[in-house]
Protein backbone atom coordinates (compact mmCIF):
# COMPACT_ATOMS: atom_id res chain seq x y z
CA UNK A 1 0.00 0.00 0.00
CA UNK A 2 1.27 3.46 -0.89
CA UNK A 3 1.16 5.80 2.08
CA UNK A 4 -0.51 9.02 0.98
CA UNK A 5 -1.02 12.47 2.49
CA UNK A 6 -4.45 14.09 2.47
CA UNK A 7 -5.57 17.55 3.52
CA UNK A 8 -8.95 17.75 5.29
CA UNK A 9 -10.76 20.97 6.15
CA UNK A 10 -13.24 21.08 9.01
CA UNK A 11 -11.34 18.17 10.51
CA UNK A 12 -11.71 18.87 14.22
CA UNK A 13 -14.97 16.96 14.60
CA UNK A 14 -17.77 15.12 12.81
CA UNK A 15 -17.25 13.76 9.31
CA UNK A 16 -13.88 15.44 8.85
CA UNK A 17 -12.43 13.95 12.02
CA UNK A 18 -13.92 10.53 11.27
CA UNK A 19 -12.30 10.59 7.83
CA UNK A 20 -8.94 11.48 9.37
CA UNK A 21 -9.24 8.54 11.76
CA UNK A 22 -10.04 6.12 8.95
CA UNK A 23 -7.12 7.37 6.85
CA UNK A 24 -4.68 7.00 9.74
CA UNK A 25 -5.97 3.53 10.60
CA UNK A 26 -5.19 2.46 7.04
CA UNK A 27 -1.68 3.80 6.98
CA UNK A 28 -2.17 7.26 5.48
CA UNK A 29 -1.30 10.70 6.87
CA UNK A 30 -4.12 13.21 7.39
CA UNK A 31 -3.50 16.93 7.78
CA UNK A 32 -6.46 18.65 9.40
CA UNK A 33 -7.37 22.33 9.35
CA UNK A 34 -10.10 23.97 11.40
CA UNK A 35 -10.68 26.99 13.62
CA UNK A 36 -10.12 25.04 16.84
CA UNK A 37 -8.32 21.76 17.35
CA UNK A 38 -9.52 18.52 18.92
CA UNK A 39 -7.92 17.08 22.05
CA UNK A 40 -5.97 14.70 19.83
CA UNK A 41 -5.62 14.14 16.10
CA UNK A 42 -4.24 11.15 14.16
CA UNK A 43 -1.91 13.26 12.00
CA UNK A 44 -0.95 16.93 11.88
CA UNK A 45 -3.55 19.48 12.91
CA UNK A 46 -3.37 23.20 12.12
CA UNK A 47 -5.61 25.71 13.86
CA UNK A 48 -6.74 28.27 11.32
CA UNK A 49 -9.98 30.15 10.89
CA UNK A 50 -10.80 29.31 7.28
CA UNK A 51 -13.02 32.37 7.08
CA UNK A 52 -9.77 34.38 6.97
CA UNK A 53 -8.74 33.99 3.33
CA UNK A 54 -5.27 35.55 3.74
CA UNK A 55 -4.48 33.47 6.82
CA UNK A 56 -5.78 30.39 5.05
CA UNK A 57 -3.54 31.05 2.07
CA UNK A 58 -0.48 31.41 4.31
CA UNK A 59 -1.24 28.09 6.01
CA UNK A 60 -1.85 26.31 2.71
CA UNK A 61 1.39 27.66 1.22
CA UNK A 62 3.27 26.37 4.25
CA UNK A 63 1.61 22.94 4.09
CA UNK A 64 2.30 22.62 0.35
CA UNK A 65 5.95 23.51 0.94
CA UNK A 66 6.37 20.81 3.58
CA UNK A 67 4.26 17.98 2.17
CA UNK A 68 3.50 16.40 -1.17
CA UNK A 69 -0.27 16.45 -1.05
CA UNK A 70 -2.00 13.50 -2.70
CA UNK A 71 -5.53 14.71 -2.19
CA UNK A 72 -7.98 17.06 -0.53
CA UNK A 73 -11.25 16.65 1.33
CA UNK A 74 -13.12 19.95 1.11
CA UNK A 75 -15.30 19.40 4.13
CA UNK A 76 -15.60 22.70 5.99
CA UNK A 77 -18.95 24.46 5.87
CA UNK A 78 -21.42 26.74 7.59
CA UNK A 79 -25.22 26.65 7.42
CA UNK A 80 -26.98 29.89 8.55
CA UNK A 81 -30.51 28.41 8.32
CA UNK A 82 -33.41 30.84 7.81
CA UNK A 83 -36.73 31.15 5.99
CA UNK A 84 -36.36 33.06 2.75
CA UNK A 85 -37.82 36.27 4.20
CA UNK A 86 -35.10 36.34 6.87
CA UNK A 87 -32.09 35.52 4.69
CA UNK A 88 -29.55 38.34 4.81
CA UNK A 89 -27.00 39.16 2.15
CA UNK A 90 -24.31 38.98 4.82
CA UNK A 91 -25.30 35.38 5.61
CA UNK A 92 -25.30 34.57 1.90
CA UNK A 93 -21.79 35.95 1.52
CA UNK A 94 -20.55 34.09 4.61
CA UNK A 95 -21.95 30.72 3.56
CA UNK A 96 -20.85 30.93 -0.06
CA UNK A 97 -17.38 32.12 0.91
CA UNK A 98 -16.59 29.45 3.49
CA UNK A 99 -18.07 26.57 1.51
CA UNK A 100 -16.72 27.52 -1.92
CA UNK A 101 -13.73 29.81 -1.67
CA UNK A 102 -11.92 27.47 0.72
CA UNK A 103 -12.54 24.54 -1.63
CA UNK A 104 -10.85 26.44 -4.43
CA UNK A 105 -7.92 27.53 -2.25
CA UNK A 106 -7.27 24.05 -0.86
CA UNK A 107 -7.59 22.37 -4.24
CA UNK A 108 -5.19 24.85 -5.79
CA UNK A 109 -2.66 24.15 -3.03
CA UNK A 110 -2.68 20.43 -3.77
CA UNK A 111 -2.79 20.61 -7.57
CA UNK A 112 0.94 21.03 -8.35
CA UNK A 113 1.97 17.77 -6.70
CA UNK A 114 -1.07 15.84 -7.91
CA UNK A 115 -0.42 16.95 -11.47
CA UNK A 116 3.30 16.20 -11.23
CA UNK A 117 2.71 12.62 -10.08
CA UNK A 118 -0.33 12.01 -12.30
CA UNK A 119 -2.37 10.84 -9.32
CA UNK A 120 -4.74 12.77 -7.14
CA UNK A 121 -8.05 12.74 -5.34
CA UNK A 122 -10.45 15.56 -4.51
CA UNK A 123 -13.59 14.91 -2.48
CA UNK A 124 -16.10 17.69 -1.90
CA UNK A 125 -18.54 17.35 0.97
CA UNK A 126 -21.89 18.51 -0.38
CA UNK A 127 -25.18 17.76 1.35
CA UNK A 128 -28.63 16.22 1.07
CA UNK A 129 -29.85 19.83 1.00
CA UNK A 130 -28.71 19.95 -2.63
CA UNK A 131 -31.83 17.89 -3.36
CA UNK A 132 -34.02 20.54 -1.69
CA UNK A 133 -34.61 21.28 2.00
CA UNK A 134 -36.65 24.14 3.49
CA UNK A 135 -34.89 27.03 5.27
CA UNK A 136 -31.52 26.29 3.66
CA UNK A 137 -31.39 28.94 0.90
CA UNK A 138 -27.72 29.82 1.39
CA UNK A 139 -26.43 26.40 2.41
CA UNK A 140 -28.25 24.49 -0.32
CA UNK A 141 -26.97 26.94 -2.93
CA UNK A 142 -23.38 26.51 -1.73
CA UNK A 143 -23.59 22.73 -1.52
CA UNK A 144 -25.18 22.50 -4.96
CA UNK A 145 -22.35 24.65 -6.29
CA UNK A 146 -19.87 22.14 -4.83
CA UNK A 147 -21.48 19.45 -6.97
CA UNK A 148 -20.98 21.72 -9.99
CA UNK A 149 -17.34 22.20 -8.95
CA UNK A 150 -17.04 18.42 -8.78
CA UNK A 151 -18.29 17.84 -12.30
CA UNK A 152 -16.31 20.68 -13.87
CA UNK A 153 -13.06 19.75 -12.11
CA UNK A 154 -13.50 16.08 -12.95
CA UNK A 155 -13.54 16.90 -16.66
CA UNK A 156 -10.72 19.41 -16.39
CA UNK A 157 -8.37 17.22 -14.34
CA UNK A 158 -9.04 13.78 -15.85
CA UNK A 159 -6.03 14.10 -18.15
CA UNK A 160 -3.81 14.17 -15.05
CA UNK A 161 -5.53 11.18 -13.41
CA UNK A 162 -6.95 13.42 -10.69
CA UNK A 163 -10.35 12.12 -9.71
CA UNK A 164 -12.99 14.44 -8.27
CA UNK A 165 -16.13 13.26 -6.51
CA UNK A 166 -18.65 14.51 -3.96
CA UNK A 167 -20.47 13.00 -1.02
CA UNK A 168 -23.87 14.31 0.01
CA UNK A 169 -24.55 13.38 3.64
CA UNK A 170 -28.01 13.30 5.12
CA UNK A 171 -28.70 13.70 8.87
CA UNK A 172 -25.50 12.72 10.66
CA UNK A 173 -24.86 12.36 14.38
CA UNK A 174 -22.21 15.06 14.63
CA UNK A 175 -21.66 17.29 17.66
CA UNK A 176 -23.48 20.13 15.91
CA UNK A 177 -26.44 17.91 15.03
CA UNK A 178 -26.67 16.48 18.57
CA UNK A 179 -26.58 19.96 20.09
CA UNK A 180 -29.42 21.19 17.90
CA UNK A 181 -31.32 17.87 17.97
CA UNK A 182 -30.55 15.99 21.20
CA UNK A 183 -31.56 12.32 21.54
CA UNK A 184 -35.24 12.06 22.39
CA UNK A 185 -36.08 15.52 21.04
CA UNK A 186 -38.99 16.20 18.72
CA UNK A 187 -36.70 17.82 16.16
CA UNK A 188 -34.43 14.77 16.05
CA UNK A 189 -37.41 12.49 15.55
CA UNK A 190 -38.55 14.61 12.59
CA UNK A 191 -35.20 14.01 10.93
CA UNK A 192 -35.39 10.27 11.66
CA UNK A 193 -38.93 10.09 10.26
CA UNK A 194 -37.64 11.51 6.98
CA UNK A 195 -34.98 8.82 6.57
CA UNK A 196 -36.15 5.52 5.06
CA UNK A 197 -33.59 3.65 7.20
CA UNK A 198 -35.15 5.36 10.26
CA UNK A 199 -31.95 6.57 11.87
CA UNK A 200 -29.27 9.19 11.48
CA UNK A 201 -25.80 8.30 10.23
CA UNK A 202 -22.66 7.86 12.25
CA UNK A 203 -19.92 10.19 10.93
CA UNK A 204 -17.74 7.19 10.12
CA UNK A 205 -20.35 5.90 7.67
CA UNK A 206 -19.78 8.97 5.53
CA UNK A 207 -16.06 8.82 6.26
CA UNK A 208 -15.91 5.34 4.75
CA UNK A 209 -17.46 6.63 1.52
CA UNK A 210 -14.98 9.49 1.44
CA UNK A 211 -12.19 6.96 1.97
CA UNK A 212 -13.42 4.95 -1.01
CA UNK A 213 -13.19 8.05 -3.20
CA UNK A 214 -9.67 8.75 -1.88
CA UNK A 215 -8.45 5.20 -2.42
CA UNK A 216 -7.22 3.23 -5.41
CA UNK A 217 -10.54 1.35 -5.35
CA UNK A 218 -12.21 4.38 -6.98
CA UNK A 219 -9.77 4.46 -9.91
CA UNK A 220 -12.52 4.61 -12.59
CA UNK A 221 -14.95 6.88 -10.74
CA UNK A 222 -14.94 10.64 -11.25
CA UNK A 223 -17.46 13.48 -11.45
CA UNK A 224 -19.97 11.69 -9.23
CA UNK A 225 -22.10 12.92 -6.32
CA UNK A 226 -23.07 10.09 -3.98
CA UNK A 227 -25.86 10.64 -1.47
CA UNK A 228 -25.02 9.04 1.89
CA UNK A 229 -28.44 9.67 3.39
CA UNK A 230 -30.19 6.43 4.27
CA UNK A 231 -32.39 6.79 1.18
CA UNK A 232 -33.71 10.27 2.03
CA UNK A 233 -32.99 11.68 -1.44
CA UNK A 234 -35.02 8.88 -3.04
CA UNK A 235 -38.26 9.44 -1.14
CA UNK A 236 -40.29 8.16 1.77
CA UNK A 237 -40.38 4.45 2.55
CA UNK A 238 -43.70 2.75 3.12
CA UNK A 239 -44.96 1.90 6.58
Amino acid sequence: MTKRTFLITGASKGIGYATAEILAERGHFPIGIARTGPESFPGEFIEQDLADREGTQRVLSDVASRYKLDGVVNNVGIVCPAPIEDVTLADLDTVMDLNLRTAIQCTQAALPNMRAQKWGRIVNTSSLTAAGVPFRTCYAAAKTALISFTKSWALELAKDNILVNAVCPGPTDTHLFRTANPPGSESRQRYVNGVPLKRVADPRETGEVIYFFLSDASSFVTGQALYVDGGSSVGQAGA
